[in-house]
């Protein structure tokens, strides 16, 4: 029988922290509320559902099989996945810090109405940063612990989601929307750069 001693309890709710920073769920918020008509509850909760149980599916089965597809399949060290991982993910960071919106093409409406899967599950959920960290968390802390971290994580999501109307209303009417959005974003670009040095040291390390 597993026992969750107070130090690992406190490594699974750092990691979920550093899991819910990626998946970032500010992003999903503002995205949500700015689409025209405003959802009414029902469709809110069909498309958060939907999207939560896709994503959170697809970063736990790269966290089982993630490692051995990079390193058996495609020969990539995980090193060299998080330095990519961090590049990506930097450049979404900066978007945000220059611009004060995670999406560059936000005005531009998607044709189809069904949200759920295409962008909201993959790649705004389970996006570069939260896939590239799902594999390489299973690597050095084992699958168990990842996928705890991940469906913390995810669930937290999922509950910012359900209530992304009203917790944008209420930035709108401070006006902090933009600040905020600025501010995560430099997280995420310092989040970023983490990931690439880390990267960097473990390549440096085996040279």
């Amino acid at each position: 029988m597993l026992k969750c001693t107070p130090m690992n309890l406190s490594q699974i709710i750092e990691n979920s922290l550093y899991f819910l920073v990626l998946i970032n769920p500010i992003s999903k918020i503002l995205f949500i509320a700015t689409k025209h008509p405003a959802y009414s509850h029902r469709e809110l909760m069909s498309i958060c559902v939907r999207s939560n149980i896709v994503a959170l599916s697809m970063l736990v089965l790269l966290a089982s099989i993630g490692d051995f597809l990079m390193i058996k399949i495609f020969h990539i060290e995980i090193y060299s996945l998080s330095v990519a991982g961090g590049i990506i993910l930097f450049s979404i960071g900066l978007i945000a810090i220059r611009t004060g919106n995670f999406f560059e093409n936000s005005k531009k409406n998607h044709n189809h109405d069904d949200i759920s899967i295409v962008p909201l599950a993959a790649p705004l959920i389970a996006g570069p940063g939260s896939m590239t960290a799902a594999i390489s968390f299973a690597s050095m802390n084992g699958i168990l612990t990842t996928i705890i971290c991940i469906t913390a994580a995810v669930l937290i999501n999922f509950i910012c989601m359900l209530f992304s109307l009203k917790f944008n209303q209420f930035l709108e009417k401070f006006k902090a929307t933009e600040p905020l959005t600025r501010i995560i974003g430099l997280i995420i670009a310092a989040v970023a750069m983490q990931m690439i040095f880390s990267g960097c040291a473990t390549w440096f390390g085996r040279l």
